[in-house]
């Protein structure tokens, strides 16, 4: 359940606690194949930030036979058919945060008993806000990021991968690195989020896992960033 103000730059902000879903699109394609829904934390002229609780059931995709993705040879994993099943989050919750108009969210994750494992950097669309929650691609490549800074490149042979088999132009694949750049200059220089002692925030204990509804893949009314 989403609960909405309108603020001064004229922008619908969800309130704290209320419920959205955050999708991404099949590359290349219209289609909504991850859907996850989020509690939000914060939603801000500066950041949406939203929490995904252990045990939230989502959308994710398979092959057309069952196969989970990333089983599939890398040489076929984005050619052969796919489908989409409803599953469970497994594992701890995730904490993303995203500023808007940015090209990559920044996601935390944490060992069970809360011990503070990581910062992922998933580069991505802008995010693209609509009634129910968030819209973005995702763009293969992405950066781990350890809490004593040493940071690394995650997926690219993915990366790769996708530009081979068209799933990405060379255009597109030269702006999605230099997005990559720009966030390992954040990194580099210790800026938000990673100053603002996002690992030692703790979820409303009073808030209820969301529900994934049966239209999670329905189309928005109208979309903006």
């Amino acid at each position: 359940m989403e609960e909405h103000a309108i603020t001064a730059d004229g922008v619908e902000r969800w309130a704290p606690g209320s419920h959205i879903l955050w999708r991404y699109r099949e590359n290349g394609g219209d289609a909504v194949h991850i859907c996850r829904p989020v509690t939000v934390v914060r939603d801000t002229a500066d950041l949406l930030a939203v929490w995904m609780a252990p045990g939230t059931e989502c959308v994710r995709p398979v092959l057309a036979d069952g196969t989970p993705v990333h089983h599939e040879p890398l040489a076929t994993r984005y050619t052969k058919p796919r489908a989409v099943v409803r599953d469970r989050w497994h594992g701890t919750g995730v904490l993303k945060l995203a500023r808007p108009g940015e090209a990559w969210s920044v996601w935390l994750f944490w060992e069970q008993g809360w011990r503070f494992k990581n910062y992922y950097v998933n580069l991505e669309e802008p995010l693209a806000r609509w009634s129910g929650g968030v819209d973005s691609e995702d763009h293969f490549l992405d950066i781990s990021v350890q809490p004593d800074r040493r940071w690394h490149w995650r997926d690219e042979d993915e990366f790769a991968e996708a530009q081979r088999v068209g799933l990405m132009d060379a255009a597109q694949a030269r702006a999605v690195r230099q997005a990559g750049r720009a966030a390992v200059e954040v990194v580099r220089a210790w800026g938000s989020p990673f100053c603002d002692g996002w690992p030692q925030w703790r979820p409303d204990p009073a808030w209820r896992r969301p529900v994934l509804p049966e239209d999670w893949d329905r189309t928005p009314a109208h979309v903006s960033t």
